[in-house]
């Protein structure tokens, strides 16, 4: 049985579990800006600290020990450190270059830690989420107050970056791909053609149960107004990305637990296809931290297994091992939705 083969069966079985925030665990080890440097960069003109996906070549045994302690907290799921790697994204850095690397280097990563948590334990198997992130551009909204008709980034320009990143991914040895943190659905559709494309080059199935790489969406809903960035209610999005055979489909980041149950719950309402689910640690403060502990988190995140609403549980921004931990428990006691009767309204 293949990796697919074995996901999609232990989809059926259990509440799958994704790891935690990478951000949040890098800043606890106070980085300096020599940690981002790989000695090929030792005189880059830019300054690289805070390019968390760098790390993996300039600092791979952080990113193994952050994956590593999110595998011991029982995560099934772990993501690479890819969320700014696009091309479009470094260039910001002025290494766009290097994105083709990033993505393969973290997928390695990922990947060996992964395996050697699966040899020592067969009966859990762990997966590799090849992430990509939004970028740091949007496809539908102006930048330009005064220019509501400009955009700074086309969609060709967007699927471009997103092929490297895919095809840096899946040589890395990624078993899923993730689009997460969508703000702007058009970006994610970007995405997902690009995924399409590098799909057909190399004769991988679109469909996961014909033998091909699952594929998850995540959008994040901004604010209490229950829209994406670009205007989209929960429903609308969904609908959007449905034309694509996916593995899951969820919503991540902005809102903690609490805040995402009433949107989770239209997509458990009305999805084909599994729904997951990574909430922040609560709302950020006044200080842009997170506050919210394993213990308050994981109490608000039952109230979507009582309900039946998720398949795939994790955690985004100010989730640290301890989150994860502490959902995996909970998760344990409850069955994954049922999409059968979800899509039938039935559930």
């Amino acid at each position: 049985m293949n990796r697919t083969e074995l996901l999609l069966r232990l989809s059926k079985s259990k509440i799958l579990i994704l790891d935690g925030a990478m951000g949040t665990m890098i800043q606890r080890y106070g980085l300096q800006e020599r940690d981002f440097r790989t000695p090929e960069l030792e005189n880059h003109p830019k300054p690289l600290k805070g390019n968390n996906d760098l790390l993996s070549l300039s600092r791979p045994d952080v990113i193994k020990d952050i994956h590593r302690a999110y595998l011991e907290a029982g995560a099934d799921i772990i993501e690479t450190n890819t969320f700014s790697g696009t091309s479009i994204a470094q260039e910001d850095y002025g290494l766009q270059h290097l994105a083709y690397a990033i993505n393969f280097h973290s997928a390695k990563i990922a990947r060996e830690v992964a395996d050697e948590f699966t040899a020592k334990n067969p009966d859990k198997p762990r997966f590799v989420a090849g992430a990509l992130g939004p970028t740091n551009k949007t496809a539908s909204i102006s930048p330009d107050v005064n220019d509501p008709g400009y955009r700074a980034i086309t969609f060709d320009q967007l699927s471009e970056a997103y092929k490297e990143q895919v095809r840096g991914l899946l040589d890395g040895g990624s078993d899923i791909l993730l689009v997460e943190t969508i703000f702007d659905t058009l970006n994610a559709k970007a995405a997902l053609f690009a995924i399409q494309e590098v799909f057909e080059e190399r004769n991988i199935p679109l469909n996961p149960e014909e033998g091909g790489i699952p594929i998850m969406i995540s959008g994040t809903i901004t604010d209490a107004s229950g829209r994406t960035l670009s205007g989209q209610t929960t429903e609308a999005f969904l609908i959007s990305v449905s034309h694509v055979p996916l593995f899951s489909v969820g919503l991540n980041c902005a809102l903690g637990a609490k805040e995402l149950r009433p949107y989770l719950k239209v997509l458990s309402e009305n999805a084909p296809f599994l729904v997951s689910a990574y909430p922040n640690a609560g709302l950020p403060n006044e200080f842009g931290q997170y506050d919210q502990g394993a213990l308050e988190m994981a109490a608000q995140i039952e109230d979507f297994l009582k309900e039946g609403h998720v398949n795939i549980l994790g955690g985004c921004c100010g989730t640290t091992p301890a989150h994860i931990a502490e959902i995996a428990k909970i998760a344990q006691k409850y069955s994954p939705r049922h999409i059968e009767l979800a899509a039938t309204g039935d559930e």
